[in-house]
């Protein structure tokens, strides 16, 4: 496995080195190479003269579809190490790595697809004119990516950048960057041009700062937290870059008194017990009618105390480590301000141990949570759900739009005529009825308010990546 950087097609090592772990076993795993200002600016320079080279401006359209599809059939078929790799270093159960995995197939699939398609239009202006438009290449994209899901999120800024005819440097978290590394060996291998994606590991305070402040860089696409992505809109105002940002989320999923209960129990239970809450748009405020509060809070606790965590290469497990011991701390801290606060703790709360080792945390519910607590204000990003409860639909909807994000939202009802009042009423870029947490190339996500602006996924994502040209002819 490669631990290098991976600069114009050559692996090269940087400055430092650093130790990334195993969070559920707490061993180390890789001694990875970590970038700094001059090797982020080394990676630019590839990506902007690969950008600038005949061979890849020659390359059009379908031929560049036609490396993407390779690309997804050498990701396929090198799943199994790819998902063994993902689970080691981010903690997740093997049977979500795998998930994690075909998604980022598809999404590759998918955009290979696109890359022939994207077309201008002609324009019926005033004048004796032939106008049209073009859609170009935004040029070189820095992708700034987290920890939750490491290779498929990179697949959701990389495959509609390279489709668009764009090329990449991408920095992955710092906590997990060995399946980016793989995934920019494996784009060699499929016969990407050097330079067109880059691989750069480092601290997002060196290495992200630096790819953002880069002259050289068109245009910066970052999945994280509302904090950062205010750092990055800040910094990119001085090169007026284009910027698409996909960041936190406090995500309502409401259950009416007339929805089928044990499905939205279940559900419940995956919005935000999957990813070990590790989610952008993890469920992590539950609203439940009031007359079915006991019912639903009953049922789901038992659920969270029967979701033991586990060894993610249990074949059983369903709730895996945490991906750092900082993380940890973290949710802990949340658990302990939701104690303090006042709110019913009813399942869980305690860290966990598997093997005497990792860096776990028990599927925790508070019940009699209100606006105001910090566990139902601010984004935790680990298994803690916090229910509250209305009375009416109007109440419904006022208490999911009570929050400054708006990434997601679910609702539980058998009233179609109400789920489709109440999802145009949330204010979140993405609405699930009856289910939850379900994601598809083809769907474009992103938030609302506080959660971003733009879209991945879908062809709104390709928008992003291209620069809109008129053409005037005069006849």
């Amino acid at each position: 496995m490669r631990t290098d950087l991976l600069i114009g097609g050559e692996w090269r090592a940087g400055p430092t080195r650093y130790c990334v772990t195993n969070p559920a076993t707490e061993e180390p795993l890789a001694e990875v190479a970590e970038a700094g200002a001059a090797e982020i600016d080394a990676a630019v320079r590839a990506a902007r003269t690969c950008f600038e080279s005949t061979a890849w401006r020659a390359l059009g359209a379908r031929a560049r579809g036609r490396l993407l599809l390779r690309l997804a059939d050498v990701l396929e078929a090198r799943t199994a190490d790819l998902a063994t790799l993902e689970t080691r270093n981010n903690g997740k159960p093997l049977f979500e790595s795998e998930i994690d995995v075909a998604m980022t197939v598809e999404t590759f699939r998918y955009y290979g697809g696109w890359a022939d398609k994207l077309e201008g239009a002609t324009l019926p202006v005033n004048g004796n004119f032939f106008t049209y438009t073009l859609r170009d290449p935004v040029g070189v994209v820095g992708a700034i990516v987290p920890w939750n899901f490491p290779l498929n999120l990179a697949s959701w800024k990389v495959a509609p950048a390279l489709a668009a005819g764009c090329t990449v440097v991408l920095k992955p978290a710092h906590e997990t960057p060995l399946t980016a590394l793989l995934l920019g060996e494996l784009a060699l291998s499929a016969g990407f041009p050097p330079g067109a994606l880059n691989v750069v590991p480092g601290p997002g305070p060196t290495a992200g700062a630096a790819l953002v402040r880069h002259p050289g860089v068109d245009k910066i696409a970052f999945t994280g937290s509302t904090a950062v992505g205010q750092d990055i809109m800040r910094e990119a105002a001085t090169t007026l870059k284009r910027v698409s940002l996909e960041l936190g989320g406090k995500s309502p999923n409401i259950i009416f008194a007339d929805a089928d209960l044990r499905a939205a129990v279940r559900g419940a239970q995956a919005g935000i017990f999957y990813g070990k809450g590790e989610v952008c748009a993890a469920g992590s405020r539950l609203l439940v009618e009031k007359s079915v509060h006991d019912q639903v809070v009953s049922e789901l606790a038992l659920r969270a105390k029967a979701l033991t965590p586990g060894d993610p290469f249990d074949k059983n497990t369903r709730l895996g480590a945490l991906v750092s011991q900082r993380q940890q701390d973290r949710v802990l801290s949340y658990i302990a301000a939701g104690r303090r606060e006042g709110a019913h703790l009813v399942a869980g709360g305690n860290a966990a141990r598997v093997n005497g080792k990792g860096y776990y945390v028990e599927a925790t519910v508070f019940d009699h949570a209100t606006p105001g607590m910090q566990i139902v204000e601010e984004e935790i990003f680990g298994p803690v759900v916090s229910v509250l409860t209305f009375e009416g639909e109007e109440e419904g909807v006022a208490l999911a739009n009570h929050t400054r994000y708006g990434l997601a939202a679910g609702i539980w009802t058998q009233d179609i005529a109400r789920a489709h009042r109440v999802a145009r009423a949330i204010q979140a870029g993405t609405v699930w009825v009856n289910t939850y947490n379900f994601y598809d190339p083809a769907a474009p996500f992103g938030g609302y308010k506080f959660s971003g602006f733009g879209r991945d996924l879908g062809r709104e994502a390709l928008e992003h990546y291209t620069e809109l040209k008129s053409v005037w002819v005069k006849l």
